[in-house]
C-alpha cells in the first residue's frame, strides 16, 4: 500500500461492521431512554413520552435525556453513512477480479455483513422514529406490515448471499479447514438473528393479533436458522482452532456469539410478550430473570475466552495501535455493544422485574455502572477505528481478513 491511501481503500466486505457497530451504539443510548423514563402503556418510550419526562424531570434527567437523543441521532447517521459508503464500494468491488478470487475461499460468507447491516439500519430508522418522530404511535399499526416486509427482503437477500457460499463449498468442495480456525463461519448466523429480530418487534408492539403472529412465525423461523448456523459453526471452528490454533486476525471472531446472543435474547423477549399480550401465555418473572442470568453467563464465559487469546496473540498491538490494519477488527465493538445492551435487560427486565433489585437503588447503579463502562468503552473504540481506517493515510498496510 501506498503512502497516500487509507485502510479502507483496501476494501473488504467486513468493512459493513463499521455501519453495524455505530448503529449498534444507538440501541445503547435508546436503552437508557427505555429503562430510566416512564412510558406507561407502551413497551417502548416514544416522543411524546421523552418530552414529558424532559419537562417534569430533573436537571440530572434532562441532561440525560439531551445526551441520549443526541447520541442516538449522532450514530444513526454514522450508521447510514456508513452503508450508503458501503453498498457503493461494495457493488463496485464485486465486479473485480479480487472478488473473483475472495468468492473461492473461507472468506466468501463475510459478504453476509451486508444483510446484517441493512437488518441494523432498519432497526436504528425504527428508534430514530419512536425518538424523534411526534404522533409516530397513532400510525405505527399501518408501520408494522411495511416493517416486516423489510425484514422478509433482507431475509431473502441473506439466503441468496449465503446460498452462492454454500452452494459452493457443498457441490464443489474447496473448503479449507485449516483457514477455519476462528468462528467467523457463524457470521451468518448473525446475520439471520438480525433479520428475526426485526420480525419479532411486531409480535410484541402491535396490538393487532394477526400482525403478531405473523411477527412471532417468521421470527420464529430466522431464530431457528440462526441457531443451527451457530452451532455447526462453532463446532467446526473449535475443531479446527484445537488442530491449527487460533488465526491471529481473526482472533476477534471469537466473542462473535456475544452480540448473536443478545439478538437471540431480546428475540425471546419480544416473543414471550406477544404470546402474553395476544395468547395468554405470560412468561413469569423469574423464568425471565433466569433466561436472562444464562445468557449474561454465556456472554461472560465468551468474553473471557476472547479476551485471553486477543491478549496472548498481542492482537491489539499489532491491529488497534500497532502498523497493521484489519477490517476484521470492527467485529470487535460488536461483543461490547451486545454485552451493553444485554446487561441492561438484566438489570431492568431481570432483576428488577423478578423483584430481586430495587430500581435507581446503590446496587442497580452499580451493575449499571458495568453496563455503561462497556458501551463508553465501544464509543471510543469506533472512533479510533474510524480515524485508523478511514482518516489521514498511514504507511501501514491493510491485511485483508481471512
Amino acid at each position: 500500500m501506498s503512502l497516500t491511501s487509507r485502510p479502507s481503500d483496501n476494501y473488504a466486505p467486513l468493512y459493513f461492521l463499521a455501519s453495524l457497530g455505530a448503529g449498534g451504539l444507538s440501541v445503547t443510548f435508546f436503552m437508557w431512554l427505555m429503562h430510566w423514563i416512564p412510558h406507561p402503556g407502551r413497551t417502548v418510550p416514544v416522543f411524546e413520552d421523552i418530552a414529558a419526562a424532559f419537562s417534569s424531570g430533573s436537571v440530572l434527567t434532562q441532561g440525560m435525556i439531551v445526551l441520549a437523543m443526541a447520541a442516538i441521532a449522532f450514530f444513526a447517521f454514522l450508521n447510514i453513512r456508513s452503508l450508503i459508503w458501503n453498498l457503493g464500494r461494495y457493488s463496485a468491488w464485486r465486479k473485480s477480479d479480487a472478488y473473483a478470487k475472495f468468492a473461492q475461499t473461507n472468506a466468501q460468507s463475510q459478504i453476509m455483513a451486508l444483510p446484517l447491516a441493512l437488518g441494523m439500519t432498519v432497526n436504528a430508522a425504527f428508534i430514530l422514529g419512536l425518538v424523534f418522530v411526534p404522533g409516530l404511535w397513532s400510525v405505527i399499526e399501518y408501520l408494522f406490515p411495511l416493517a416486516i416486509i423489510a425484514f422478509v427482503a433482507i431475509g431473502v437477500l441473506a439466503f441468496r448471499l449465503y446460498a452462492e457460499f454454500l452452494g459452493r463449498v457443498l457441490t464443489e468442495g474447496g473448503f479449507n479447514m485449516a483457514a477455519n480456525n476462528n468462528f467467523g463461519q457463524i457470521l451468518p448466523a448473525f446475520a439471520f438473528a438480525m433479520t428475526g429480530v426485526g420480525l419479532a418487534a411486531p409480535a410484541a408492539l402491535s396490538s393487532v393479533q394477526a400482525t403478531a403472529a405473523i411477527g412471532l412465525m417468521l421470527s420464529g423461523f430466522f431464530f431457528i436458522t440462526a441457531l443451527v448456523i451457530a452451532a455447526v459453526a462453532l463446532v467446526l471452528g473449535v475443531r479446527s482452532m484445537l488442530e491449527n490454533g487460533v488465526g491471529v486476525e481473526t482472533a476477534p471472531t471469537l466473542m462473535i456469539l456475544i452480540p448473536i446472543t443478545t439478538i437471540l435474547g431480546i428475540l425471546l423477549l419480544r416473543q414471550e410478550h406477544g404470546l402474553g399480550e395476544h395468547f395468554a401465555a405470560h412468561a413469569e418473572a423469574a423464568g425471565t430473570m433466569m433466561m436472562l442470568t444464562q445468557m449474561i453467563a454465556f456472554q461472560v464465559l465468551f468474553g473471557i475466552l476472547g479476551f485471553f487469546a486477543l491478549a496472548r496473540l498481542g492482537y491489539a498491538k499489532r491491529f488497534l495501535f500497532g502498523r497493521d490494519n484489519s477490517a476484521g477488527a470492527y467485529a470487535l465493538v460488536c461483543p461490547g455493544v451486545g454485552f451493553a445492551v444485554l446487561m441492561q435487560f438484566w438489570i431492568n427486565k431481570g432483576l428488577v422485574g423478578a423483584g430481586l433489585l430495587d430500581k435507581f437503588s446503590a446496587p442497580y447503579w452499580a451493575l449499571t455502572a458495568i453496563a455503561l463502562t462497556s458501551q463508553f468503552a465501544m464509543v471510543w473504540l469506533v472512533f479510533h477505528l474510524n480515524r485508523r481506517h478511514f482518516g489521514a493515510a498511514r504507511a501501514a498496510a491493510a491485511v485483508p481478513a481471512e
